[in-house]
């Protein structure tokens, strides 16, 4: 789950990390009021959306008086920013964060992630801030520094501060990072970060070292603990139909193709959009309806799938373990009824009750294609669309 800049921002101060004075609004108004609050003699109005790249796309402006706030704040509220992350289709921006300006000195890069190849969190830093880190790892790899921490002690304050030397940070301001680093690590592990990015990390004029920007992304898995990032929610952020599967504990991830699949579990999910995409064919999203479906999941599932314009087909490839093919078969039926499916339908049924299963389609009396095996399901439903 992403949670935008200011509510990340909302979270560091809690845990003593310094961040610019700012203030959310959903409202031209709402802004020139801000920054009236704020008292600063420059304002930065920026967009807030789920995605990086915003300065590049005209959605972070800096005001030197309240009129200037009032225009940005008019340009960029209801403006669809494309960047990078958000895709061709872009994203509305539906509030913005006003902050207070401050003298930049320099910029840095921090960022907290979890490290798969080691099952540890490792600590990232570089001296090329406001860039993205993308792009110096490809251009100077050398300028990344990295600690790999230890579980059980957690960031170690020698480690931060050999962060803090080797990214030039002055001297004098050595100090104010490492408890930067400390107190970021601690926001990271307390509320079950997967991903903490401060881009830029600045050192100001006046001697402080402080976040300008704020990335998170929570473990979802770990939600149930953690009700005070859960309402961090913002659900217009979010794709209507992988809301909707996320109500019935279905993974629904959707995509760009027109042939919708209907999966129990995630490698063969995975399995299912390849052998389609290697038959020529183009996946309209990613569903596993998990190991415990039933048919009420399958009949969501289905309306799920067939709430995207896009999809000219479906392909249900089902091996049954712990699910049975018999209640995924009559969930089928039971969804081609309800939703009165008018596009080609190919089903793929192997394992536990398969020969039941069949039968159930068979004897339903509607227009469903059988398949022998996830390749020849993938062939009929690409040619089928085609």
């Amino acid at each position: 789950m992403n949670i935008h800049e200011y509510q990340g921002k909302e979270l560091l101060r809690q845990y003593g990390v310094a961040v610019p004075n700012g203030k959310v609004a959903f409202s031209v108004e709402e802004a020139v009021e801000a920054a009236k609050e704020l008292g600063s003699q420059v304002n930065v109005v920026k967009a807030q959306i789920h995605a990086g790249g915003r300065g590049k796309a005209g959605g972070v402006k800096v005001a030197k008086n309240l009129e200037e706030v009032r225009t940005y704040a008019s340009e960029i509220l209801g403006k669809t920013l494309v960047t990078h992350q958000t895709g061709p289709e872009g994203k509305e921006v539906k509030r913005l964060l006003v902050e207070e300006g401050c003298d930049i000195q320099k910029e840095y890069y921090i960022g907290l992630v979890l490290d798969r190849a080691t099952s540890r969190i490792v600590l990232m830093a570089s001296e090329e801030g406001g860039t993205e880190i993308e792009e110096v790892a490809e251009a100077t790899p050398e300028k990344i520094f990295k600690e790999i921490i230890d579980p059980a002690v957690g960031l170690q304050g020698f480690q931060a501060r050999r962060i803090a030397f080797n990214i030039n940070i002055q001297k004098e301001l050595i100090g104010q990072a490492v408890k930067f680093m400390m107190g970021l690590y601690q926001v990271f592990v307390e509320k079950d970060a997967s991903i903490a990015e401060i881009n830029p990390l600045v050192t100001t004029g006046d001697g402080k070292v402080m976040a300008l920007d704020a990335k998170f992304n929570f473990d979802s898995n770990a939600l149930y603990r953690q009700k005070n990032v859960l309402a961090f929610r913002d659900l217009e952020e979010e794709d209507e139909k992988e809301i909707e599967a996320s109500k019935y504990d279905l993974s629904y991830i959707a995509l760009d193709g027109n042939i919708g699949c209907m999966v129990n579990g995630a490698g063969l999910a995975m399995a299912t959009m390849d052998i389609i995409k290697h038959y020529n064919g183009d996946p309209a999203n990613f569903l596993d309806v998990g190991g415990g479906a039933t048919a009420e999941k399958v009949t969501e599932a289905f309306k799920i799938i067939l709430s995207d314009d896009k999809v000219k087909g479906i392909f249900v490839n089902i091996f049954g373990g712990i699910m049975k093919c018999d209640i995924i078969a009559e969930g089928v039926v039971e969804a081609t009824k309800q939703v009165g499916l008018e596009i080609p339908l190919v089903v793929r049924l192997e394992g536990t009750n398969v020969e039941l299963g069949k039968k159930i389609l068979s004897e339903s009396g509607l227009n469903i294609t059988a398949a022998d095996s996830m390749a020849d399901g993938a062939q009929k439903i690409v040619s089928l669309v085609k």
